[in-house]
């Protein structure tokens, strides 16, 4: 059967920047924020409503940072008073000086940008940036530029088609390094998605779930240098399945996976949402296991642009940074998830249904076996890029072949993941700033440090590396 839960509340009542627990007008029972009589006459905000409403709602979290006071105030003098207030108190245009503090900041290099992405939810902070009009807010006029796979989106940046663009995180790292491809050094800015993916499987496949017994599937990843490819390969071998003998890997498009399963092409795919969740709808595969649940917190995507871009446009690069950052710190808040579905489901961005992206974003989702699964964490948008996911990424290049040779870990993850201009950038935009560079996490229970990447890739009995 199809999907058949609860229908989620509508995007116009998820939206309440400045304060979603606490109404301050007399609410609908739908629970929008309107009286029950302007019932029919309510709307959803367009979207640049939307982006001010938020930047103006960070704005005020900055001034009150203390929850209790800041309730206190927005009580006294209701939403539209409080803003007019600190406007007045603020220097002369202060709360719409968005585009001067960008060019405060240093006059643009080059304003009309191209950005590559691929239609699924991992791109979802640079997705929503354009209809929220954060890259507009610094400046910027960006031409979102939707883009068939993995392949098409290296050669674009790599041919200067792009500006930059969307990539999976290992992406740049093996351009940067001639793996794949020729060399040419590439930057990660942020991180665009943690968790995010599924592993799925063909309804045939319910009896079997034991990944010991799946010698003989064919699976399908996005790109070999993804983190779906080093995913899949660790679960398996994990089982004591060998991911180059004892199964097929395929390198199919997102967008192709539901199709090819549908078709008995596959037996399952290690893929990004919406798919996963697609497949679910389309009533032809189940989640055999979110990615979470092999690594709780793992990068998936990144945005990302040439080192040369930022050589010769720095304040252009600075005013990216900005845009998507701010779009993440949307993104990470649960009660704006409902609403975020909305604006990127558009054919001209993902081009799914509302109700599945939704079922993605807020972790809310029908899993194929009859359940309804509740799982907040299934995908999050914490932007910082971890050098250490970037050691890791290396040890799974090298386990499996596609690295050879020694390696200095620490140089190419500090090269590549730009940690500390990331944290710069938000510092300056008043996010939390995390401490260190090189955090440890765990994949299935096994932890990895980081400072010995030689001994964890020796540890593995399954494994192309000599």
């Amino acid at each position: 059967m199809r999907d058949d839960t609860t229908p989620p509340a509508t995007a116009a009542s998820a939206y309440d920047p400045y304060d979603a627990d606490r109404p301050l007008m007399l609410r609908c029972s739908c629970g929008a924020d309107h009286a029950p009589t302007e019932h029919g006459a309510a709307t959803l905000p367009d979207t640049e409503t939307m982006g001010r409403q938020f930047m103006e709602a960070s704005l005020i979290k900055a001034i009150f940072p203390q929850e209790p006071v800041r309730r206190a105030f927005l009580k006294a003098v209701g939403r539209r008073s409080a803003m007019a207030a600190i406007a007045a108190a603020l220097p002369a245009g202060a709360l719409t000086s968005l585009q001067a503090m960008a060019q405060e900041k240093g006059a643009l290099e080059k304003k009309d940008l191209k950005i590559g992405f691929i239609p699924i939810t991992c791109a979802s902070p640079l997705i929503m940036a354009d209809p929220l009009g954060f890259y507009r807010q610094q400046g910027l006029t960006v031409s979102l530029q939707k883009t068939a796979g993995w392949a098409l989106i290296r050669d674009k940046i790599m041919n200067k088609e792009y500006d930059a663009t969307h990539f999976l995180s290992p992406m740049p790292v093996a351009i940067s390094l001639g793996l794949g491809s020729a060399a040419m050094p590439m930057n990660v800015a942020t991180i665009q998605n943690i968790n995010g993916q599924a592993i799925v499987l063909a309804n045939k496949h319910k009896t079997n779930r034991d990944p010991k017994n799946w010698k003989g599937f064919k699976f399908a990843i996005p790109f070999d240098y993804s983190i779906h490819n080093f995913l899949l390969r660790y679960y398996l071998a994990e089982a004591g399945i060998n991911p180059d003998t004892d199964v097929q890997l395929r390198v199919t498009p997102p967008a192709e996976m539901v199709a090819n399963l549908r078709a008995g092409n596959i037996d399952g795919f290690l893929g990004p949402d919406p798919f996963n969740q697609r497949a679910v709808f389309e009533e032809v595969g189940f989640i055999h296991i979110l990615s979470r649940e092999i690594w709780d917190g793992h990068p998936c995507c990144a945005f990302g642009v040439p080192t040369a871009f930022i050589e010769q446009n720095p304040n252009t690069f600075a005013a990216l940074f900005r845009s998507v950052l701010t779009a993440a710190a949307m993104a990470r808040e649960a009660k704006n998830r409902e609403l975020i579905a909305k604006v990127i489901s558009p054919a001209q961005y993902l081009n799914q249904p509302e109700a599945v992206l939704t079922q993605v974003l807020t972790g809310k989702f029908a899993d194929g076996l009859g359940n309804v699964r509740n799982v907040p964490e299934r995908a999050d948008f914490d932007p910082v890029p971890w050098q250490s996911m970037a050691v890791w990424m290396l040890t799974q290049m090298k386990r499996w072949g596609y690295l050879k040779g020694d390696v200095n870990y620490k140089q190419v993850a500090e090269k590549v993941f730009l940690l500390t201009d990331a944290k710069k950038q938000m510092k300056a935009l008043g996010q939390a700033v995390p401490d260190g560079a090189y955090k440890k996490f765990k994949v299935m229970g096994k932890e990895f440090d980081p400072a010995q990447p030689d001994a964890y890739l020796k540890s593995f009995p399954i494994s192309k590396a000599a």
